[in-house]
This record gives C-alpha cells, sequence and structure tokens, in this order.
C-alpha cells in the first residue's frame, strides 16, 4: 500500500507534477436511504426553514464513502493521483441515492529543475525519460 497520501484534483493537472502513466477510470459509489427519524426532523425543519442537518451529514458521510473506493481502487492500479474527480448522484429507489465519485488514476511525479548536463529550463525530466532514455 502506498505511504504517501493519494492527490485528489478536479484537474487535468497537478501544478509541480508531470503525469508519468495514465492507468485509466477508477470510481466509487455508495447508495444511500433515508432515515424515518431524518424524515422526520427535515418534516420539522422545513416548517420553519433551515439546514436540514441529518441530511447534510448523510450526504457527507455518502462522499467520503464513494471517494474512499475510489481511492482504493486506484491504490490497487498503482495510482498515486486521480485527476478531472467528479460526483454523481442519482435516485435508486424512492428515499433512496447513489453518490458516484470518478476520476482518472495516474502516477504523477515532481517536475524537476535543470539536471546537471543538460535539461533546459522548465523541461520535465523523470525516471526512465532522460537523454540517457534514448539511446
Amino acid at each position: 500500500m502506498n505511504s504517501h497520501p493519494m492527490i485528489l484534483v478536479n484537474t487535468e493537472e497537478i501544478p509541480g507534477m508531470v503525469i508519468q502513466q495514465v492507468l485509466g477510470l477508477v470510481q466509487g459509489n455508495t447508495v444511500r436511504a433515508k432515515h424515518i427519524g431524518r424524515d422526520f426532523a427535515a418534516g420539522l425543519k422545513n416548517l420553519v426553514g433551515g439546514e436540514l442537518r441529518g441530511y447534510t451529514e448523510l450526504l457527507t458521510e455518502a462522499r467520503e464513502e464513494a471517494v474512499a473506493r475510489m481511492m482504493a481502487q486506484a491504490q490497487q492500479l498503482g495510482a498515486n493521483a486521480i485527476l478531472n474527480v467528479r460526483f454523481s448522484t442519482s435516485a435508486v429507489t424512492q428515499g433512496a441515492a447513489e453518490i458516484y465519485a470518478y476520476g482518472t488514476a495516474v502516477i504523477a511525479v515532481p517536475e524537476a529543475g535543470p539536471i546537471a548536463g543538460g535539461a533546459p529550463e522548465g523541461q520535465a525530466w523523470y525516471e526512465g525519460h532522460g537523454p540517457e532514455s534514448n539511446r
């Protein structure tokens, strides 16, 4: 298992990193049902207005679980980052919803500055892709 934290971004690039390898789509999901106690409290809250904290907590937990599953799949592929992270929700049945997280698993390496013997300023070099790799 990777000892470094997984990098998650909703962009196609990671500042200061070079994408060494694209490993493919990774995804995670969870389906959550409404709770009768939360429904009752939410109904009362709707009468007076305000945040429906029970549902906010439910959706937060669901997103965290979907992301954890997506990250586990990425780690199994050997990724250290996930690009273009997106979320989707859909009603599965009355009273239950799916939270779906997905993105592109990649291996990203830090950009290197100029190296002795040759990389021009700003050009990224990483293991196996330096001047010697073309010999």
